[in-house]
């Protein structure tokens, strides 16, 4: 099978999964008002850590070549360097959602699980399907701004939540490419997430609660 019927093939199952997924709690019996609000949701530690009065939300969907954490690198930049602004007064937050799980993944559940065929990331080094996640401690070569890499920007503070959804259907998907249980991969992604990275329950809600506190929106993937 080619990277691209792969590819396609994987979407295929994600949304067909998602779709079930979407239908069961439509059709789900009806919860009172109050047993539907999300106790204290705007405590989340994500939320919280949205902060200054200048917000942006960078909604990545797929790893995009790494350009969504080189488009908030540049928002950052943009805002210090133009309107000279303090760290304090900027953040920016990227939902990593969908196909763009890898950004946010170590190497060894890259290398395992095979996520360069995955998510038709090539490794500059090889010339093959990455086996190490090139966004993370990026080296000359693998994306185009190293100084945007993943490390470097949670440094920087910037906010980084990835769909808690999408590692669950993702990693059962990978899992039986590798021979591996589904709840057994799930352990492994969930374990294998860089440090710093804050698990959401869904990446749509991240995307929409940013936005409620206070972000603007930029589609990055």
């Amino acid at each position: 099978m080619s990277l691209d019927e792969h590819s396609t093939s994987a979407r295929r199952t994600f949304i067909g999964k998602v779709a079930v997924g979407t239908l069961a709690f439509a059709t789900a019996p009806l919860l009172s008002a109050s047993a539907r609000t999300v106790s204290a949701a705007d405590d989340d530690p994500w939320l919280k850590a949205l902060k200054g009065k200048h917000k942006q939300v960078f909604d990545a969907p797929a790893t995009n070549g790494g350009f969504p954490f080189m488009f908030a690198g540049t928002y950052l930049q943009s805002m210090t360097e133009h309107y000279k602004l303090t760290p304090a007064d900027i953040t920016a937050m990227i939902v990593v959602r969908h196909f763009g799980l890898g950004l946010v993944l170590q190497d060894s559940v890259w290398n395992k699980y095979a996520l360069g065929k995955m998510f038709n990331v090539i490794d500059p080094a090889t010339k093959e399907p990455a086996l190490r996640n090139i966004f993370y401690k990026s080296k000359a070569g693998d994306m185009l701004n190293i100084e945007a890499s993943t490390d470097k920007l949670l440094a920087k503070g910037v906010v980084i939540g990835v769909c808690g959804l999408a590692m669950k259907v993702l990693s059962g998907m990978a899992g039986a490419g590798a021979g591996v249980k589904a709840d057994v991969a799930h352990a492994e992604w969930s374990a294998g997430l860089l440090p710093g990275v804050y698990v959401l329950p869904s990446g749509v809600l991240g995307v929409a609660k940013a936005q409620e506190v206070g972000c603007t929106y930029c589609f990055a993937g």
